[in-house]
């Protein structure tokens, strides 16, 4: 790395320490085949978003905001997202907030109060992790997907004398393990320990459930669970909607700060996510292709080492920092843009390929990707 100025000294040597040990990283344009995007319905360049977006903007709908939503933020197609995204969710409100990261961070810092506790996946995102770091409750790690030890850390929390509200923070499709929660086993732990349930349902909104709602989809419309469903992955645009409680919704509107002192989404993305939701609704082909793409990804690449995890999300560990990203640059070089993951987005000696399957390809294309893993491995 070039010589810096002494004033940055710290964080140059910092950067030169991650490049030593294989984990610097740097903004890469888009090239090659996609599998590497969160864009699982091939939404973000659906002609019914372009004309959706077009139509709000002949009848006047503003590009921005102009402020936060509690000042004069507050658009009649915020509003008007809301009231269908609910509709669609089976919830009794939505908020609609500009990222899935400021959701979460609002969520976890901002519902539970002292003296509660957050019983939370150890895999979890990193923006609940920040809301962890800023919430006011006590939080207990459980390891992944482990239903027995969420119910024991509760267990345990109420025999120690603890009166508080017990807070279970999940994700129901992890990102860069790709396997799902053991959603009916934490829901039945909510339900025992009179716990609320944070949900985090980014990676299986518009794949999964009746109309694309996600796997936790049934639980919607409970006292004991907040969904958050975020729209920049399979929906295709920005922003985030948290579903639950009408009394949820107003306390996020009052103290919730990533809300209350940010600058509201642009109201032409409120139109673009209802007629996300629309698509999810009128073209379910969109998940059944996605799932047979999946499926047939799973086929031809699991024997190469990755996972079958049954959904859209592959991961192809390799242990190893340098050498994944070895094989990512091959891959990459060979027209597959496929990306390494390295620590500390994933835990030391598990750098890995994450496959992404999209409906941005076609079994023609994973074919091909399966041949070229095969020769880069080797």
């Amino acid at each position: 790395m070039v010589a810096t100025h002494p004033l940055w000294q710290a964080h140059h040597d910092d950067l030169t320490a991650l490049a030593a040990r294989g984990r610097i990283r740097a903004l890469l344009p888009r090239r090659g085949r996609d599998f590497a995007s969160n864009d699982y319905l091939a939404l973000s360049g659906a002609g019914r978003l372009r004309e959706a977006i077009g139509a709000a903007l002949a009848r006047g709908v503003p590009a921005g905001s102009g402020g936060s939503r509690l000042l004069r933020g507050n658009d009649p197609e915020h509003e008007a997202l809301e009231a269908e995204a609910a509709a669609w969710a089976g919830s009794e409100t939505a908020l609609f907030v500009s990222s899935g990261y400021a959701a979460n961070v609002a969520l976890l810092a901002t519902l539970p109060q002292t003296g509660d506790v957050i019983v939370h996946d150890d895999l979890i995102h990193a923006s609940m992790h920040e809301g962890l770091r800023l919430s006011r409750a006590a939080a207990l790690p459980v390891p992944h997907n482990d239903a027995d030890t969420f119910a024991a850390t509760c267990a345990q929390w109420r025999a120690a004398g603890h009166t508080g509200r017990i807070w279970l923070a999940f994700e129901t499709l992890y990102s860069m393990d790709g396997d799902c929660a053991p959603l009916s086993d934490l829901a039945a732990i909510a339900e025992r320990y009179d716990a609320v349930m944070l949900i985090d349902e980014a990676h299986a909104t518009g794949v999964f459930g009746h109309d694309g709602r996600g796997l936790a989809h049934g639980l919607d419309g409970r006292a004991d669970t907040v969904v958050l469903r975020t729209c920049g992955k399979a929906l295709g645009v920005e922003g985030a909607l948290v579903c639950g409680p009408a009394v949820m919704r107003d306390f996020l509107v009052n103290r919730a700060r990533p809300f209350i002192f940010s600058t509201a989404p642009s109201p032409l993305m409120a139109a673009a996510v209802r007629e996300a939701i629309r698509i999810c609704v009128d073209e379910p082909q969109r998940r059944a292709a996605l799932a047979a793409l999946s499926a047939h990804a799973a086929r031809l690449l699991t024997p190469l080492g990755a996972r079958d995890t049954g959904t859209q999300i592959l991961p192809l560990i390799l242990g190893d920092d340098a050498r994944c990203m070895r094989v990512a640059g091959a891959v990459q070089a060979a027209g597959f843009d496929v990306r390494g993951i390295r620590p500390p987005t994933v835990a030391p000696g598990t750098a890995r390929l994450r496959v992404s399957i999209t409906l941005n390809t076609t079994p023609a294309d994973l074919d091909a990707l399966a041949t070229t893993l095969q020769d880069s491995l080797t």
